[in-house]
């Protein structure tokens, strides 16, 4: 029989974790459920895994979408769940449509719909998975499909705008600094040998830019390793984990980027738990998959933090007041709600919020750099053309004399 690694949680609270052989996941999630467990994920061995999860995680965010999407209408109209999943196909393509065919194929085989699902963590992150977990055992997962087409919906909204606010001023800095390389490495240096062959004494400016433009014209491939260094460090910061750490604790520095992250991150947290909350997962659950889910690694460990002192006892609303990370206006929102007995409504007005003012945000740094940008780039332009103009002048006063 195959292995699988599950998750689950004791009646005290606690995390299990380890690897049982059953003939299904779903056999294995009953068997684990009987013994009194809550099961959180359920997924293939290391061992078996690999054959199934090569190439899932190219898939694309919005083809995942546009397959949520299909399922939310297809189940409310009384489609089984296997030719759903089959219709579905219809709207993906490459490693996606392969994915969905196999999850459909244990699908037929017996395994629960998240069971399936969780082969593929590329494509469905633990935050997919487990709000369908939660429709299963709710019985309503024409619901959690719906939960979930408007939670990715929502994303790949706030992700457009905040990169449409920031291609603008990227596009602006590309043309100021080609600008600037084109005036020093061919339109100066026409002009070097009309300014040193008159013998006349050149202004400090533009001696300056044409010993830069000299250094610049020499060294240039040496000169060349610098963005090449840029982008190995930005692939270092995206794959490795000390590089995620070393960014995530960079933008939390930044005085400007700081508020605009704490934002982000605050919206995602409350998003997150609050569309797990939704499905019909406890707390403990919701935070669990919550942890797994957050990419950013110190949310992530606040995130545990949080979980740690929720299953201590403690309140959500004091476990997120603590967070150094988290504007205090979240931990005040879950506390209204705890209050109120409407934690995931305010849960979900709190990412609301928090969107918002992520998107004003971004808008706001944009907006202050395309001015600052013109400015600096058009600063070094004049400094250019007034050096140069200052050496054809003097160069003309001395012929008069």
């Amino acid at each position: 029989m195959p292995a699988f690694a599950f998750t689950a949680v004791n009646t005290a609270g606690a995390s299990l974790r380890g690897v049982e052989h059953a003939a299904s996941a779903g056999a294995l999630s009953r068997t684990l459920e009987d013994r009194g467990l809550l099961v959180l994920e359920i997924a293939d061995a290391p061992d078996s895994a690999a054959a199934t999860t090569g190439g899932a995680r190219f898939g694309s965010r919005r083809e995942v979408l546009e397959v949520t999407r299909a399922m939310a209408a297809l189940l409310p109209a009384g489609m089984p769940l296997a030719q759903a999943l089959n219709a579905a196909t219809g709207v993906a393509s490459g490693s996606v449509r392969d994915a969905l065919q196999e999850v459909r194929a244990r699908v037929e085989r017996g395994e629960t719909l998240s069971a399936a699902m969780t082969a593929f963590p590329g494509l469905f992150s633990r935050m997919y998975v487990g709000v369908v977990r939660a429709g299963e055992r709710s019985g309503d997962l024409d619901s959690a499909f719906n939960r979930l087409a408007i939670q990715l919906e929502r994303d790949e909204q706030l992700r457009g705008r905040v990169l449409s606010a920031a291609i603008y001023p990227l596009l602006l800095a590309a043309a100021g600094a080609i600008a600037v390389v084109v005036l020093l490495f061919f339109v100066l240096p026409q002009f070097v040998e009309l300014l040193e062959g008159t013998g006349a004494q050149l202004p400090t400016s533009t001696r300056f830019l044409l010993g830069a433009s000299a250094f610049l014209r020499r060294f240039w491939m040496p000169l060349m390793l610098l963005p090449a260094g840029a982008i190995l460090l930005g692939v270092w910061m995206r794959q490795s984990a000390e590089g995620r750490r070393a960014a995530a604790q960079l933008m939390l520095a930044l005085p400007l980027v700081r508020t605009l992250r704490m934002y982000a991150l605050a919206a995602r947290f409350a998003r997150l738990v609050g569309v797990l909350i939704g499905g019909g997962a406890p707390l403990l659950a919701a935070l669990d998959d919550t942890v797994e889910s957050l990419s950013d690694p110190i949310a992530r460990e606040q995130a545990e933090r949080i979980r740690t002192r929720v299953r201590e006892g403690s309140s959500l609303r004091a476990a997120v007041a603590d967070s150094p990370i988290f504007p205090p206006l979240l931990a005040q929102l879950i506390g209204v709600g705890e209050e109120a007995g409407r934690l995931r409504e305010f849960l979900m007005k709190a990412a609301d919020i928090f969107e918002e003012r992520t998107e004003r945000a971004t808008q706001r740094l944009a907006t202050l750099a395309e001015p600052v940008m013109i400015v600096i780039f058009g600063a070094i332009v004049a400094l250019i053309a007034l050096s140069l103009l200052q050496a054809i002048y003097g160069i003309n006063a001395t012929s008069f004399k």
